[in-house]
């Protein structure tokens, strides 16, 4: 463990403070979104997201000090762990809105998905850090994508496609990281066409679900959101509303689409519509300008690792930030089918606060030892 000294100067303060105003921008919108959601109780919200945050904080910082190294040690006990969640939630969980996606723990609910996703990126890293020698090897290909299938099947069935894409693009931007020939890629691009179309044909036929109605639904909205205005394309068609009457410079209190329940989940799903009702472009704009601080540090950090475990880790964490920024911002416009995948540091959503801001910190671990540590780099890792 550093010294203070040491650890204060090495801090990557650009990062630091691209997450401090994500954060704060996104707590403040959702304080606009859900003020009026409760009569009397206008920080109802905030209060619990603060509570998050610093919860987040705390291990954040508490990451930032330890060694990653120690996370290779118990990889397997990670990704034991990261399975057993998203399994215990199907027999355990809270049902919401037709959904098994929470534990009830009686003083706040607990996501499993959110806290898998970052278990996986710890052990999946270490896995293949731990096999540079076997670099190009399809076997290990093929077992990384089946370790990241495991947790994401059990996390599609609650259900959860969208946390279950993000997932699997975890553990593609893993193997991107490690040096996976290309040619890899495009045999798993195939394949992965070739299996949805077999199961889509064979699965029913046993009375399997490959889709359940509501996927089809939004997929059936995403090619023409008027042909269910009111029904499973409400959301999107409201969101669109919301990001457009905002217009250059938003419309401040007069944001009615959002404040008034025109948009439903806008304090999760939608809280990007809330930002660009109320800022209008400029504060969407200035949103992603945040984002791509946040990427570009990630991104940076991941070149400059000492270690391949540190350059993968990061690598994971930069391209699942701007995946999931992607994906959300993409379906509040209509331009990506609904998902459920909430914007990250700005969504409302205690466990997925918590395991991103936990990112930061090893993003922060991985910079500090990259600044400390003896020039020269290992590629087996070590």
């Amino acid at each position: 463990m550093p010294g203070w000294r040491d650890y204060l100067r090495h801090l990557d303060y650009v990062l630091l403070l691209a997450t401090g105003a994500l954060v704060g921008y996104g707590t403040t919108m959702i304080y606009f979104a859900t003020r009026n959601d409760v009569a009397g109780e206008p920080l109802v919200y905030v209060r619990q997201q603060l509570i998050a945050m610093s919860v987040g904080l705390v291990a954040a910082v508490i990451v930032s000090l330890l060694d990653y190294e120690l996370y290779r040690r118990v990889q397997w006990l990670l990704y034991v762990l990261a399975v057993f969640m998203v399994v215990a939630v199907l027999p355990f969980g809270e049902e919401v809105n037709g959904a098994t996606r929470w534990i009830d723990l009686g003083v706040t609910r607990f996501q499993p998905s959110a806290a898998a996703l970052l278990l996986l990126a710890l052990s999946l890293g270490a896995f293949l850090s731990d096999r540079m020698e076997l670099l190009g090897c399809k076997r290990v290909t093929f077992f990384v994508l089946v370790m990241a299938a495991v947790p994401a099947f059990f996390v599609y069935r609650e259900p959860d496609f969208g946390s279950s894409m993000v997932i699997m693009a975890l553990a593609l931007t893993m193997l991107f990281f490690y040096g996976t020939p290309w040619t890899h890629f495009a045999a798993l691009a195939a394949l992965g066409v070739s299996a949805f179309v077999v199961a889509l044909k064979v699965l029913p036929l046993a009375g399997l679900e490959v889709i359940k109605q509501y996927q089809l639904d939004r997929l059936f909205v995403f090619v023409n959101p008027g042909a269910q205005a009111r029904a499973a394309g409400y959301n999107v068609i409201q969101s669109m509303i919301a990001v457009g009457s905002g217009a250059f410079s938003g419309r401040g209190d007069q944001a009615t689409q959002t404040t008034l329940h025109f948009l439903p989940e806008h304090h999760t799903d939608f809280i990007f519509a809330v930002v660009s009702e109320r800022s209008g472009f400029v504060g969407a704009a200035i949103l992603l300008v945040l984002y791509a601080v946040f990427i570009w540090r990630a991104l940076r950090i991941a070149v400059l690792a000492r270690d391949m475990y540190g350059s993968i880790l990061a690598g994971g964490v930069a391209v699942t930030v701007l995946f999931e920024v992607f994906v959300n911002t993409g379906m509040t416009i209509g331009i990506m089918p609904v998902t459920g995948i909430p914007l990250p540091f700005v969504s409302y959503g205690g466990t997925h606060m918590i395991a991103f801001l936990v990112f930061v910190g090893l993003l922060e671990a991985i910079h500090l030892r990259a600044r400390t540590a003896p020039e020269g780099r290992t590629r087996l890792g070590r």
